[in-house]
């Protein structure tokens, strides 16, 4: 895609930083096979989902539903609306975002900071995540008004294609070589765009959709999860983005394996968001059973910057029982033994 895979010395827009995200090599067996993060962390507001964001914008623009002046609208946990702030700033739209109580504080302070907006649909000190209900205010706000839009990213064609540009990425860092694609499946824009695309590059790669336990795009039972920005909770529909003939296999990561995972990979000099590390502890317990010489890479949407209030935080995970060094010594021996490989 023409601007997709460099990016110029000199920009004159914050969202003209996107992309052009690099590879990590966080791990390697003795068989050659290696994991590969793609950290997307590295885009403005330290996420991948500014991709999607600004993809909608730019399509609202393109189909005169949005001019200047306009406002827009988006029930979000807070890293797409962290993205449609930056790219509505720059652009002199009026931002609001519908959000809940279980949104990382700092993502919801950031937007706020930007110029956002904020319309909460739960009390606070309500954690519970309501993604029925931000939905259904954010599309009742939109409702009949003019120049304003809701961006309805769970059904939104634009997400996907927002994410074909990391496909183009993938295929030239790795000349054409990738056997497995491991993302985490929440609006389904990420990991279902970015295989869609690359299908058309790379064939032959599996791709493996995680979400966490409680989730139910991968079927049950439901119940209550604390990684964000991730997963179709209780009530909520699967969104029409999760294209489940792109995903070869589905599978689901607890709260706690997750979060430890973020804190062992923390002290090899990473941070990583929550949902990352579920993501990145499937890729990690897989990567020791792998054939010989098999590349993985695993899509890291998000950094752990935002999560120190909650991932990185004692009280809070013993709070909630999450807090679990056990587990956080079985990714770190893991770790250790697989980066000794390299």
């Amino acid at each position: 895609m023409p601007g997709a895979l460099q990016r110029p010395a000199v920009v004159s827009r914050v969202s003209d930083l996107i992309g052009c995200t690099p590879l990590l090599e966080l791990a390697t067996t003795e068989t050659g096979s290696r994991l590969l993060l793609k950290l997307e962390m590295f885009n403005p507001t330290g996420t991948a989902k500014i991709r999607m964001a600004r993809q909608m914008v730019i399509d609202a623009e393109e189909r005169g539903e949005l001019r200047p002046g306009g406002r827009i609208i988006e029930s979000t946990s807070g890293n797409t609306g962290l993205g449609l702030a930056v790219v509505a700033a720059e652009r002199g739209y009026t931002f609001t975002a519908v959000v809940d109580h279980h949104a990382s504080p700092d993502k919801l302070r950031g937007m706020k900071a930007l110029g956002t907006e904020l319309v909460y649909v739960a009390d606070e000190g309500t954690e519970e995540l309501a993604t029925a209900a931000r939905e259904e205010l954010a599309e009742e706000m939109a409702r009949g008004q003019d120049n304003t839009i809701f961006t309805e990213q769970h059904n939104n064609p634009s997400n996907g294609v927002g994410y074909f540009p990391v496909a183009h990425e993938l295929h030239e860092a790795l000349n054409g070589r990738l056997d497995i694609l491991v993302g985490a499946v929440g609006t389904g824009g990420a990991l279902c765009g970015t295989a869609r695309e690359l299908r058309g590059l790379i064939p032959g790669f599996t791709t493996i959709g995680v979400e966490p336990k409680g989730s139910i795009a991968f079927g049950g039972p439901a119940h209550d999860y604390y990684q964000s920005g991730t997963g179709t909770p209780e009530g909520a529909e699967i969104g029409a983005l999760v294209d489940f003939s792109l995903i070869d296999e589905g599978v689901k990561v607890g709260d706690v394996e997750a979060f430890a995972t973020c804190r062992a990979v923390a002290r090899t000099g990473l941070l990583i968001g929550g949902s990352a590390g579920g993501v990145v502890h499937e890729a990690l317990t897989r990567l020791p059973g792998l054939p010989p010489g098999t590349t993985m890479v695993a899509l890291v949407n998000d950094g752990g910057e935002k999560y120190m209030d909650s991932v990185f935080n004692d009280d809070w995970m013993r709070e909630r029982d999450l807090l679990d060094p056990a587990a956080e010594r079985e990714i770190e021996e893991l770790l250790t033994k697989l980066r000794g490989n390299r």
